[in-house]
């Protein structure tokens, strides 16, 4: 896991080495563990390492062949590097280190561009193939690593974060106001290649391009998901398709364990993160009986309030595995100061403070490791969110299995009667919240409207996921850890994807053929678990109790007065009626603050980038 950045000059000036050294320093929080430069030409690639495979000099970026005609620098991990290289020593390639960015360069020279389809991990590099006179640019499938770039005077920039670019002072000066719409009045990020500061844009996932001395090529897709549109399991049995499920998400863990520092968990007591820690602890005993378990560290937030607190549920896990638990406690005592620190690593408003306790968790696990499995992506790809339910039925309607959609009903209200009834408030909430919003723009990406599959689609690649994604690596790269999704492994996407609806959810249980699969590994307790919280946080009473003297310094504030994005006096005056108990709590109302505390740091305050870490707490304060 690694910072990367770079300049490509298609037609302007030279390269900008001060400007190369500014981005690879604006990114030290990405690679701690050492940095590199490459300048030649027309061409400038910079490194920042954070070493975790092959720890010795030999793992140095920007790193090249034997001849120096390809150079790359690369962030992430191709787990399955062993198997290449070893199948690219047969066809004559000679390696000269352990570590598997070498393996993208021989499997570049070896199979060209089509080496992305070989590649099972997560990345983002850039590749200069000097023989040819391009730049081949590459996300892997799901987009759990970043890559974003800007074409500015004549060259093209492109960098990890969205700070690394706009340490060129004409790159990101202006918000994007069609993005910041979408969010302030969808909750929507990451959906398109653009991103919040106009000009800067980021490679989907799945996606590759190339810049020559003709332009920026198109960026194109390499590899494209599609969803079982089948209801019922028919040719595959529930009892075959678990057995599959679990063979592939044990074979994942392992390859996803492979790493030359320590690794650890992070445990919310959850059925996702419950399962990796116990497959976890299994292959470790397999490996090492004497001291498997003893090498497992989890990580976990955890709450003095009760009613969000998960502590029961991470002890039974911890119990049954004997694993080491680590949990930290998220509160408000510097939540402000945190809150900058926090908005600096993202570069764009996030939607809920959630991510606050997943940022706590993250810090916790920098103090013992460098690398931490999570389980992101399970929900969208076994269906685990209460709101599929709607698209599930529906779907049974459509294909006119009304009995079966009566019985998905039923079970919705014998397993999750509390959270339909709060999802239906929620939506209700939203209605009315949404007045607060000026200049509403059409719903750009219409979600929960079509099937079951149809709706998951459009939640793993341009909802849900990349969103949460974007949070996992920020927040973790934010205290210097590799963050690894298993569930994300792509055999196990297209697998799930494989399989028909009534394995993800049947008789309103959800993420069925994982609860099947799991039976007898999991304590019931765990598996049979409805309540999903996950890395959740008690947002609600924050905002009305410790965090209200600062909401109201921003809400009054004369720079929330004068934005055009919202109508300010009636943002504070519902704010007030929800203080006072006169309604309810609904999540536009952070959204609103965190977008203008970004304003402030971002738009406001030009070239403030990490130096400017404080400011927000004193204007609060």
């Amino acid at each position: 896991m690694c910072g990367i950045a770079g300049q490509f000059v298609i037609d302007g000036d030279q390269i900008d080495s001060d400007l190369l050294h500014r981005m690879s320093a604006t990114l030290a929080h990405r690679g701690p563990d050492g940095d590199g430069i490459y300048i030649s030409d027309r061409i400038g690639l910079t490194h920042r390492r954070l070493a975790i495979i092959d720890l010795s000099g030999a793992g140095h970026q920007p790193m090249s062949n034997a001849e120096e005609t390809l150079w790359i620098v690369y962030n992430g991990e191709i787990y399955n590097y062993k198997e290449l290289r070893e199948e690219l020593k047969n066809l004559g390639y000679i390696f000269r280190s352990e570590s598997d960015t070498e393996v993208i360069l021989h499997a570049y020279a070896a199979w060209g561009k089509e080496c992305l389809s070989r590649f099972n991990g997560m990345w983002a590099f850039a590749l200069w193939d000097n023989m040819k006179g391009e730049l081949f640019c590459s996300r892997d499938r799901l987009g759990i690593k970043p890559f974003y770039y800007a074409v500015n005077n004549g060259s093209f920039f492109f960098a990890s974060e969205i700070k690394g670019l706009r340490e060129n002072p004409a790159i990101g000066r202006r918000p994007n106001e069609a993005r910041l719409s979408d969010f302030l009045a969808w909750s929507l990020a990451d959906h398109t290649d653009e991103t919040f500061f106009d000009g800067i844009f980021q490679l989907l996932p799945g996606h590759a391009m190339t810049v020559t001395a003709e332009g920026v090529g198109e960026p194109a897709a390499y590899w494209n998901l599609s969803m079982n549109p089948a209801l019922q399991s028919r040719e595959i049995h529930d009892e075959e398709a678990a057995g599959g499920f679990l063979d592939l998400m044990t074979d994942a863990i392992r390859v996803h364990l492979r790493s030359d520092v320590p690794v650890g968990t992070c445990l919310s007591g959850g059925l996702d993160s419950s399962t990796l820690t116990v497959l976890i602890n299994r292959i470790l005993n397999e490996e090492d009986p004497e001291k498997g378990n003893k090498l497992q560290n989890t990580f976990s937030a955890c709450f003095s309030d009760k009613r969000f607190d998960e502590s029961e549920y991470i002890d039974i896990i911890a119990e049954d595995t004997e694993v080491k638990s680590h949990p930290t406690y998220p509160g408000t005592e510097t939540i402000w100061e945190d809150l900058d620190h926090l908005l600096s690593s993202n570069d764009e408003p996030f939607a809920s403070l959630t991510i606050y306790s997943q940022y706590c968790v993250m810090r916790e696990a920098s103090k013992r490791v460098k690398v931490v499995l999570d389980g992101q992506g399970a929900d969208e790809l076994l269906g685990g969110y209460i709101a599929y339910h709607v698209p599930h039925i529906r779907g049974l309607l459509q294909a006119k299995r009304p009995l079966l959609a009566l019985s998905e009903l039923f079970g919705i209200l014998r397993h999750h009667r509390s959270f339909f009834w709060s999802a239906l408030h929620q939506v209700l909430v939203r209605k009315k919240r949404r007045g607060l919003i000026c200049n509403v723009r059409p719903d750009p990406l219409p979600r929960y409207q079509g099937t079951l599959g149809e709706t998951l689609l459009v939640d793993l690649t341009r909802a849900n996921l990349p969103y949460m994604l974007h949070w996992e690596d920020r927040t973790s790269m934010a205290f210097s850890i590799e963050s690894r999704v298993p569930f994300l492994d792509y055999r196990i996407v297209e697998y799930l994807a494989s399989l028909p609806e009534d394995q993800k959810i049947r008789n309103g249980i959800t993420k069925y053929i994982l609860r099947k699969a799991t039976k007898g590994l999991l304590p019931e307790a765990i598996r049979c678990r409805m309540d999903k919280r996950g890395f959740s946080t008690p947002e609600e009473i924050w905002m009305r109790g410790a965090m209200q003297p600062g909401i109201l310094a921003i809400l009054t504030s004369p720079s929330f007065a004068q934005r055009p994005y919202w109508n300010a006096d009636e943002v504070l005056a519902s704010y007030r009626e929800f203080v006072d108990g006169r309604s309810s709590y609904s999540g536009e109302i952070w959204r609103i603050i965190c977008t203008e505390l970004w304003l402030r740091r971002s738009i406001d305050t030009p070239g403030q980038g990490i130096k400017g870490k404080g400011y927000l707490i004193k204007e609060i304060n």
